[in-house]
């Protein structure tokens, strides 16, 4: 017998389901592209020129070739082309994409790969690569799941019933090109640290963690695998979605991107002429809001509708941690940052 027997306790074991049995449970999102690039000998890819910088870095370490399409203010992809062998990486920004809209961009590339790493409670359109990313929505400090054909009937359908312990966690079945499991012991400290503390504290750590993530796929692991299978994504999915339609109702009205409400969205991107302004009244409020992918601003030229995206987008939190109390406080900030300026108010 392997297995020890008595010593102190451990963390729990949850016995929860996981939102997305049926993936393939791998350690990040870029792990999940860099796996199916692997898999499918993906020699070109078109991506958007509105994206984080490492989705390219996959690529390149890959040794696939790139090509850059342009994104719209809709947040949509710009003349949609195909050209031959080439797969088509399809971003799904702040869960504007509806499976109906992504379905129907299937006739439009050889190969479609769909990014939910925005869209955690979008299902997946069947037949479609699709990929996701868990950090962004849940409490972990990694994680990612892709849905692919390239998985075996029997891996997917074993997937469905519980693990009895970690050996059969998960990925109980092996297949041909599994890579090695992944571990999260050393990236658990700012996670926990969040927990007792404020997120000053504990900033740095988050943001080499979500530097050193591998590039090389491993399957996720078991700690992560275990903290997910404890989440209540019921509560998670309705109480993001009431955030975001309390901030859209407040602040629809000045927001420059023409939005749909997806269900438990990711954040409430707002957008604004002056939004790197804004965005530093709000950090002084400590309501912290990232500029997503600066890589852009560096990239693209000053007037390009990729570069005014990621300048002017504000993503207002709007996750499970908060409810009307917060919301009403964004909104109240926000508002109160416009009459300063002398602008009109949501």
């Amino acid at each position: 017998m392997k297995t020890e027997i008595g010593g102190y306790l451990e963390l729990e074991r949850f016995g929860g389901s996981l939102l997305h049995e049926r993936a393939f449970a791998l350690e990040s999102g870029r792990a999940c592209l860099a796996w199916l690039i692997e898999q499918k000998k993906i020699r070109r890819i078109a991506l958007p020129d509105f994206l984080c910088d490492v989705v390219a870095e996959v690529c390149r370490a890959e040794g696939t070739e790139i090509r850059k399409y342009a994104i719209g203010e809709d947040l949509m992809p710009q003349d949609v082309h195909h050209e031959p062998g080439e797969s088509f990486y399809l971003v799904n920004f702040y869960g504007q994409l509806a499976p109906e809209d992504i379905t129907g961009y299937r006739t439009k590339a050889d190969h479609l790969i769909v990014d939910n790493a925005q869209a955690y409670f979008t299902p997946p359109v069947p037949g479609i690569d699709t990929l996701y990313t868990c950090r962004k929505f849940l409490g972990v400090p990694d994680g990612g799941f892709l849905y692919t054909d390239l998985l075996p009937k029997a891996y997917v359908e074993s997937n469905l019933s519980l693990p009895s312990s970690e050996e059969e966690s998960f990925s109980s079945g092996s297949f041909p090109g599994q890579p090695e499991r992944g571990a999260s012991l050393e990236r658990m400290r700012f996670v926990l640290g969040r927990f007792e503390q404020s997120a000053g504290a504990f900033f740095d750590e988050a943001s080499h963690n979500n530097d050193s993530l591998p590039l090389k796929p491993r399957r996720m692991s078991v700690l992560t695998e275990n903290l997910l299978r404890a989440v209540d994504y019921t509560r998670v999915q309705e109480q993001r979605t009431e955030n975001f339609l309390r901030l859209h109702e407040a602040l629809g009205g000045i927001n420059h991107l023409p939005l749909r409400v997806p269900e438990g969205p990711y954040a409430y991107p707002l957008m604004l002429e002056d939004g790197p302004a804004c965005r530093q009244a709000l950090i002084a409020q400590k309501i912290f809001v990232p500029q997503l992918w600066p890589n852009v601003v560096k990239e693209q030229p000053a007037g390009s509708t990729a570069r005014k995206l990621a300048e002017n987008i504000l993503p207002l939190p709007c996750d499970q941690r908060y409810g009307k109390e917060e919301m009403e406080y964004i909104i109240a900030c926000v508002r109160a940052w416009l009459k300063e300026k002398g602008r009109r108010e949501a």
